[in-house]
């Protein structure tokens, strides 16, 4: 059901200009949570949980803390790592599902607080896939030079919605940020591949009256792997690499077997797939950016390199890109 053909290879766009990734950035929750303490509260062992998950500890929102403030710390870092004064920034889109409020959105709140006076704001929902899909949207604004510089930033505090008495959910999502400004450049964002599975809208909701995350583990197991997977490879396709090419593999950090079972079905061996969910569980729209930002600290992400980023999330909802690595 969730297999798509292959796209053709992308061919040159003339007049189009390059997108690339200019910086990163990222915030991480103040409150660590170690799964000792949420499987005395589930009334499991803590090996049982960590087996399901892959996921030792992960950070929750302090007492104060917001989802704005988590995404401005991480946009701050992303502008600075970028050389790029907020002043300059065009727009500010921030993929999330976990607003403060449900009006404003957290975007032109997030572009006031960073000092973004000139720039465009808006919320991108795409759950897990929302960076992914905002990135497709920032590349195409600077791609035709709609827009020189804007900042997009996953951020998300599910901690929120979370029922702590759901071995299905309580143990997964986490609160973070990540962020990258993109602008002109050499190194190049790929054609974004997205999509969407409205069928599989069952497999994890939250209600406006319950305003708790509900998931059918087992569906959402099966649509994740499927789609990441073949998503992945129709970027390839649409960059005109192949798996092969690919130096850095940097999935949504959903959990431990999901990351397993990708990697597995696309034959990627371990060292080059970036693995960050045991200390920060799954936070969602944040995962990718988070991902990223941490891998490139770690020396991970050098210049040259082809990145593919996938993602998969609740809508039912996918996306790939294959990035070329350009930050020294």
């Amino acid at each position: 059901m969730l297999e798509q053909p292959l796209l053709a290879p992308a061919d040159a766009r003339p007049g189009v200009r390059s997108a690339a990734i200019l910086g990163l950035g990222h915030a991480l929750a103040g409150k660590v949570v170690p799964t000792r303490d949420i499987a005395a509260r589930l009334g499991v062992e803590e090996p049982w949980l960590v087996r399901r998950t892959g996921i030792r500890e992960r950070r929750h929102a302090a007492p104060g803390e917001t989802l704005a403030g988590l995404a401005v710390r991480a946009g701050r870092a992303a502008l600075a790592d970028a050389g790029v004064d907020a002043a300059d920034v065009d727009m500010v889109l921030v993929a999330t599902v976990a607003p403060d409020q449900i009006l404003p959105n957290a975007a032109p709140v997030v572009a006031h607080r960073l000092g973004a006076v000139r720039a465009g704001g808006m919320d991108v929902g795409a759950a897990c896939t929302g960076f992914v899909s905002a990135l497709s949207l920032a590349t195409a604004q600077v791609e035709s030079g709609r827009a020189d510089r804007v900042l997009v930033i996953g951020a998300e505090t599910l901690s929120r919605f979370l029922d702590h008495d759901d071995r299905r959910t309580a143990g997964l999502f986490a609160d973070g940020a990540g962020a990258a400004v993109v602008g002109p450049g050499d190194a190049a964002i790929g054609p974004v591949v997205l999509r969407q599975y409205g069928e599989l809208a069952g497999a994890i909701f939250a209600s406006h009256g319950e305003q708790l995350i509900r998931m059918d583990g087992h569906e959402t197991f099966k649509a994740a792997v499927s789609s990441m997977s073949s998503l992945s490879l129709e970027a390839c396709a649409a960059a005109g690499v192949t798996l092969d090419d690919i130096d850095v593999v940097v999935l949504h950090q959903a959990n431990q077997r999901i990351l397993t079972a990708v990697a597995e079905r696309l034959e990627l061996p371990e060292s080059r797939l970036v693995d960050v969910v045991a200390g920060l569980g799954n936070t969602s729209a944040a995962s990718v950016p988070l991902a990223l930002s941490l891998a490139r600290a770690d020396n991970r992400l050098r210049q040259g390199d082809r990145v593919l980023v996938a993602a998969a999330g609740a809508g039912f909802t996918a996306g790939a890109a294959v990035l070329e690595w350009g930050l020294a």
